[in-house]
């Protein structure tokens, strides 16, 4: 049989399931590799300490390698964030994790440089792992939760994937790059309808883009929705590792000649027809180019150049090249932040620094920063142009800014002119750079601390701040659901929106604290009536449109609402890690059949699903009940078996009693 990259891996990990991975399947598969980030890590550490409260027996993580990551809430104005920090070092240094202190970089880029192997699987509490699809690994983003189970050896249930082969071709000409390439992608494909697919590229376009370059294409199929991106292992593959001084960790990776059945669609991409483009607020997927953008005449206040997605060696060093000799327009505020210590001493070492700080830039911190919100907050109605990779309304930390993404040259090119500028249309002086890319980068991991060996793991103590508190418990699901819709929203509702992050998310280790805000931007009253709901004995529901739960993976976001006793959220659609999210927390995911039945639902109807513990037991179907307006309709709950238990347990650790 004639294989694709996809089936190749799934098939060597493959631990659960049927044999022949018919797509939509669940299968459970084995986990080589995890990370975690520091907003999502703590609650992902403190599952897994109660895991081995269950009395499951574990002295050291079960992994071949897991890496704990700081990286986001890296500011600490405050106790919370350097609390956190403390607790997720000692976790490491206890259960046999590395540990990557603030300051060495972004998770992703960090792992990409240092850890990531062609072929390995890796699963993140973070919803842009997939970055590493672009070294040929199975890298996908999931729950703290579910990475928890994997870190004690436990196996990772996903449906088996449908793969769609994204055939390049060509070369990009000069100012065209990498991002464009990504958001080319968001425009042909959305930022819906594609969960349960693997964008899996190849053709001979490939070969002309470096890992880093793949990276950036495979971190923004994110916001396609997609499970992962996987791209081959190959010779450019090899030169990356060999200048990581990683050349033993390669291995070659290809789809099989003549395995077009494998692929449920083949979409082409002519790399020389890519242009630069522009996702334009409020969402990755409202794509323009970027000269009619400049033909509008947007006037920026803010440039930020950084995130997983386009901090890299090449990235920074273009950017130095475009503004070497030049300076950032007097209205823009430039910000710089490299991707990791990695890139930062490159940049040193070759004078691209320099020629970023003569020109007018701000250096931040080699971590997410401005991306999650937590420092960098455009000014108000400001318009900013950055490299991320998301734009949601509000993300930036100023509910009415205007947040356009675009690749690094472009926002080069914008600081320089105070416009949004088509770097084609920007009289450099010089033709785009042609950024080489080192034969050995500078490595130093020394920020990367090494955990306690076996012998004396059991004497380091785990430290626990104010902040930090157990996960709360959540009960079984009961015979009957009734109570109230807490709040209706419309379609495309981010986990920003539930959970929102920026300064919130040093309450990350604090439920009860933290699932005050859940709604906030959206709704600052959902808290007090959701919990008045509680406290009266009556499960809330929350009433949903289309693709509820994009964006990031925190699983605050399901169980901040679990804690506020919400049992089941009714939507016309899910994304992937959201909805697992929910079961994991025991709430019921349910679909409507009916986009007149969501017409028909108002926030305060009081709504019953009766027997819903033993016909979801039985796997029959369920109906909803609309008790103000005297309305009965059907509703879906495409769970599998082990997803039904989970939700009957009221939480998968419960499964583990």
């Amino acid at each position: 049989m004639r294989k694709s990259i996809t089936r190749k891996i799934l098939e060597g990990h493959l631990v659960e399931g049927g044999s022949g991975l018919e797509p939509r399947e669940e299968v459970a598969i084995k986990i080589d590799q995890t990370l975690t980030q520091d907003a999502t890590g703590t609650l992902a550490y403190l599952q897994f300490e109660a895991l081995v409260a269950l009395g499951v027996e574990l002295e050291r993580v079960k992994t071949e390698l897991s890496v704990s990551y700081v990286d986001h809430n890296t500011v600490q104005a405050g106790f919370e964030n350097a609390d956190d920090h403390r607790y997720l070092r000692s976790v490491a240094a206890k259960y046999g994790l590395l540990f990557s202190k603030a300051g060495n970089g972004i998770c992703h880029q960090v792992h990409l440089e240092r850890f990531g192997k062609p072929g390995k699987t890796l699963l993140g509490s973070d919803s842009h792992t997939p970055t590493c699809g672009g070294l040929g690994m199975f890298a996908v983003g999931a729950g703290g939760l579910d990475v928890a189970v994997a870190l004690a050896g436990g196996p990772f249930y996903l449906a088996c994937p449908r793969v769609v082969r994204v055939e390049l071709s060509g070369a990009l000409r000069a100012w065209a790059t990498a991002k464009d390439v990504a958001l080319t992608v968001l425009e042909r494909f959305g930022t819906k309808g594609n969960v349960g697919c693997v964008f899996e590229y190849g053709g001979e376009g490939v070969k002309t883009l470096s890992v880093p370059e793949r990276a950036t294409v495979a971190n923004m199929g994110a916001e396609c929705g997609v499970t992962t991106s996987v791209f081959p292992s190959d010779e450019r593959t090899l030169e990356f590792l060999t200048a990581q001084g990683r050349a033993a960790d390669w291995v070659e990776l290809r789809a099989d000649e003549g395995a077009e059945s494998e692929y449920e669609a083949v979409v082409e991409i002519d790399l020389s027809e890519v242009v630069p483009l522009a996702a334009c607020p409020h969402s990755p997927g409202n794509v323009k180019t970027v000269r009619e953008l400049e033909a509008e005449g947007v006037e920026v206040s803010q440039v930020c150049i950084g995130s997983c997605t386009n901090s890299s060696y090449k990235d920074l060093t273009t950017v130095a090249r475009i503004l070497r000799g030049r300076k950032v327009s007097p209205e823009v505020e430039l910000v710089v932040a490299p991707g990791s210590r990695q890139v930062l001493a490159e940049i040193c070492r070759n004078g691209a620094l320099a020629d970023l700080v003569s020109a007018g830039a701000r250096l931040a911190e080699c971590s997410c920063g401005f991306c999650i919100g937590n420092c960098y907050a455009p000014a108000t109605d400001a318009v900013s142009v950055r490299t991320s990779n998301r734009n949601f309304e509000g993300r930036s930390g100023t509910k009415t800014a205007k947040v356009f993404l675009v690749s690094p040259e472009t926002a080069a090119a914008t600081a320089v002119v105070g416009k949004i500028t088509d770097p084609r249309s920007l009289d450099l002086g010089i033709e785009c750079p042609q950024v080489k890319m080192p034969e050995r980068f500078y490595t130093d991991d020394s920020l990367i601390l090494q955990p306690s060996n076996t012998s004396i793991s059991n004497a380091v103590q785990i430290y626990r701040g104010p902040n930090i508190g157990e996960p709360p418990t959540t009960s079984p699901l009961p015979e009957t659901l009734s109570g109230a819709v807490a709040i209706k929203v419309g379609d495309k509702i981010t986990t920003d929106h539930i959970m929102p992050a920026g300064s919130r998310m040093k309450y990350r280790s604090n439920i009860p604290k933290y699932a005050e805000f859940v709604f906030e931007p959206l709704d600052s009253d959902f808290y007090k009536r959701a919990l008045g709901n509680k406290n009266a004995g009556k499960h809330n529901f929350i009433v949903a449109g289309e693709s509820y739960g994009q964006g990031s993976s925190r699983e605050h976001a399901a169980l901040c609402p679990a804690f506020l006793g919400v049992k089941a959220v009714l939507a016309k659609s899910f994304e992937r890690i959201h909805a697992a999210n929910l079961v994991n927390f025991g709430i019921l995911p349910l679909s409507f059949r009916s986009a007149a039945d969501y017409e028909a639902l108002h926030e305060g109807d009081e709504l019953e699903i009766p027997s819903v513990r033993e016909r979801l037991a039985r796997n029959e179907k369920l109906s909803v009940r609309d008790c103000t307006r005297g309305l009965e309709f059907e509703v879906g709950c495409e769970l599998t078996e082990r997803q039904r238990q989970i939700v009957l347990a009221g939480c998968l650790l419960q499964t583990f009693l």
